[in-house]
């Protein structure tokens, strides 16, 4: 098969696109022939070296998010056929011992990840395990299923499970232009949620709009915190989603209402935000949650959801995986607003 490949860390020149070994699926395992994937910031991070997660190792294919068909199955495999569309679930907890991906589910630790830790969907063909495969209706398109994992399953845990987001109260998200925030307007608003969406440019607030982000503004030229109160009436916001870090991190802090609560998924601007104020954090009573990983029994039923709902799927742009480097400099860049698909 042909796959996007790196053997030493670094810029975009170390990938690779090469004859790589087909899988071989194990009794529980079968083979994915992807016909998409994303671009993800961990694409990013782990091929210049800046941060890996533990279980990482060279050589490496990304990819976390897989759709495809089912080519070929393992020997106990009852549950999929050759032909089936399939999207994979990439977090690897749960994963019976009879698979090839086996033994990697410790969700504090070493989490195996599709394209995180184990190769990925930047090729012609993936491994995953029987258990972790999702069948896609025969209505949905390769580009709307694909973008579910990663964005829609991270911010459909961090607001629900993580947060405890409720009908009526009013979220805070920022980076209106990236997939798991634009996931996170369209759960939150579906929830029943007033939604403050903060971007980096006018015209992606105006496409947050779009998606049902009640109040929008420009978070490079607006102070944040003042604008969420007056929007609020001065009360503040419940929620606030954040996976930027530092760059916002004391707007988002200052944003809150008391006894608010602020959810964190990643740190795209810098991994070590200031608390701006202890006194003012304990006197409001203000709570700060890491979204730790999704349970394996949260996908299912989030991904049945997806399946019934009228969400919006917003893609930015579809690479030839030859193009890999292109696409993920698209997304280090910043000019973008929706999912990077990579096609084989």
């Amino acid at each position: 098969m042909k796959a996007l490949i790196y053997e030493q860390v670094g810029g975009p020149d170390v990938l690779q696109y090469r004859e790589e070994p087909d899988p071989i699926p194990g009794a529980r395992d079968v083979v994915v022939q992807v016909a998409a994937t994303t671009v993800n910031h961990l694409d990013v991070i782990q091929r210049n070296g800046w941060f890996t997660m533990p279980g990482f190792a060279l050589p490496h294919i990304s990819g976390m998010d897989v759709a495809g068909i089912v080519i070929e199955v393992g020997e106990q495999v009852t549950s999929t056929k050759p032909g089936d569309r399939v999207l994979v679930d990439p977090s690897l907890s749960e994963v019976p011992e009879e698979s090839k991906l086996s033994g990697m589910g410790d969700l504090y630790g070493e989490l195996g990840i599709l394209g995180g830790t184990v190769a990925g969907g930047y090729a012609e063909k993936c491994l995953a395990p029987d258990t972790h495969l999702h069948l896609i209706p025969d209505t949905m398109s390769w580009h709307q299923a694909v973008m579910f994992p990663t964005a829609w399953m991270t911010a459909h845990h961090a607001l629900f499970d993580v947060a405890q987001l409720k009908a009526g109260e009013t979220l805070m998200i920022h980076a209106a232009g990236s997939g798991v925030s634009m996931a996170g307007i369209q759960w939150a608003k579906e929830a029943g949620a007033t939604i403050l969406a903060t971007a980096g440019s006018e015209k992606k607030c105006q496409q947050a709009s779009e998606l049902g982000a009640d109040h929008t503004c420009n978070n490079r030229t607006t102070d944040v915190a003042a604008w969420a109160r007056e929007k609020t009436q001065g009360m503040g916001v419940n929620v606030v989603f954040d996976h930027v870090g530092e760059a916002l991190w004391a707007a988002s802090m200052f944003s809150l209402a008391p006894r608010g609560r602020l959810v964190n998924c990643g740190s795209t601007s810098g991994n070590s935000p200031v608390i701006p104020n202890l006194g003012y954090m304990y006197h409001m009573g203000l709570k700060i949650l890491g979204s730790d990983p999704y349970r394996h029994e949260e996908f299912g039923p989030a991904w049945s959801h997806y399946c019934k709902s009228n969400f919006q799927a917003v893609v930015d742009s579809v690479f030839p995986l030859t193009d890999g480097a292109a696409a993920q400099e698209k997304l280090h860049g910043g000019d973008f607003f929706g999912k990077i698909l990579l096609e084989p």
